[in-house]
C-alpha cells in the first residue's frame, strides 16, 4: 500500500493550485483593458494545451497522469471563469434586477444574466466526457463536472438567500449580478448542498484508498476530494462572518484591500441585494 505522502501530496497540490490560479485570474481581470487581447490569447492557448493534455493522458494510469488531468481540467475551468469575470461570456441580460419583479420574474432575469456562461460550461463538460469516454483516466471529466455542480449549487444558494455574499472581489462589469442575491439567514437548499458536497468528497477519498485503484485515480480522486471540500468551505463562507477575500488580497488590489465595509448582516429579511452605485467600493 502506498505511504501517507502518496495521499497527502495530491491534497496539497489541489489546494495550492486552486489558491494560486484563483488569485491569478483575479489579478488578470483587474489589468487595464489594453492588456485584454494578450490575456485572452494566453488563456486560450492554455485552454488548447489543456485539451491536448487530457487527450494524451486519457489512457495513462500513472500517478503523474492524474495530476496532469486535474490541472488541465482546472485550466479549462479557469478559462471559463476569466471570460465570465471579464464580462465576455455571461448572458443576454446585462441589467440589474427590475424593480418590483415577482419571484418568477426574478428567477428568469437571473437565469438570463448568466445563461451563456452556464451553456458554455455544460458544453465543455459534455466535450470532456466525449474525449475521455471509455478511457482509463477519467480525472479531467470528474474534476470539471464536480466544479460545475459545486459552483451551480453556490449560485442557487446566493439566489435563494444567504446572510453573507463575499462579493468584495466581484469586478465592476458584473456589479449588476449583485442585485439578484437575496438576504436570508439560511435557505432550505443550503444544508442539502453542504451535506451532499461533503459526502461526495468522503466517497472520493474512500475510493482513492480502496484496493485496485490506479495511481492516476489515486492522485485525481484526492485532488477532486480536496476541491469538493473547498466547495463546501465556500458554502460555509455564505453563512459565517468570515471574509474569504483576504486569501487573495495580493491579487485583488484595491478591491481586496477595501474590506472594512461590513456586509449586510440583517438576516431577518428576504429581498434582492441592491446594486451599488458605480464607483462605490
Amino acid at each position: 500500500m502506498p505511504d501517507l505522502a502518496t495521499y497527502a501530496l495530491p491534497l496539497l497540490f489541489a489546494l495550492g493550485l486552486w489558491w494560486f490560479s484563483t488569485g491569478l485570474i483575479l489579478w488578470l481581470v483587474r489589468l487595464p483593458r489594453t492588456h485584454r487581447p494578450v490575456v485572452l490569447t494566453g488563456a486560450t492557448l492554455l485552454l488548447a494545451i489543456a485539451l491536448i493534455a487530457i487527450i494524451r493522458t486519457a489512457d495513462d494510469v500513472a500517478m503523474a497522469a492524474g495530476y496532469h488531468a486535474f490541472a488541465a481540467a482546472l485550466a479549462i475551468w479557469g478559462w471559463h471563469e476569466l471570460t465570465f469575470l471579464l464580462g465576455l461570456v455571461t448572458g443576454p441580460r446585462k441589467a440589474p434586477l427590475a424593480p418590483g419583479a415577482s419571484a418568477g420574474q426574478r428567477f428568469r432575469q437571473a437565469t438570463a444574466a448568466i445563461a451563456y456562461h452556464e451553456a458554455a460550461l455544460a458544453a465543455t463538460a459534455a466535450l470532456l466526457v466525449l474525449l475521455t469516454w471509455g478511457a482509463e483516466n477519467q480525472v479531467a471529466a470528474w474534476t470539471f463536472g464536480a466544479l460545475w455542480i459545486t459552483r451551480l449549487s453556490a449560485k442557487l444558494n446566493l439566489f435563494l438567500g444567504v446572510p453573507h455574499f463575499g462579493d468584495e472581489l466581484m469586478p465592476d462589469q458584473l456589479r449588476h449580478l449583485r442585485s439578484y442575491f437575496a438576504v436570508r439567514a439560511i435557505n432550505p437548499l443550503f444544508p442539502l448542498s453542504v451535506t451532499a458536497i461533503t459526502a461526495a468528497a468522503a466517497l472520493f477519498l474512500a475510493q482513492a484508498w480502496a484496493p485496485g485503484t490506479t495511481p492516476a485515480e489515486v492522485a485525481g480522486l484526492i485532488c477532486l476530494a480536496g476541491m469538493l471540500l473547498l466547495g463546501a468551505v465556500e458554502h460555509w463562507f455564505m453563512v459565517l462572518p468570515i471574509r474569504d477575500a483576504a486569501l487573495w488580497r495580493w491579487a485583488a488590489g484595491r478591491a481586496g484591500a477595501d474590506m472594512s465595509v461590513p456586509l449586510d448582516t440583517d438576516t431577518t429579511r428576504f429581498e434582492p441585494r441592491p446594486t451599488p452605485a458605480a464607483g462605490s467600493g
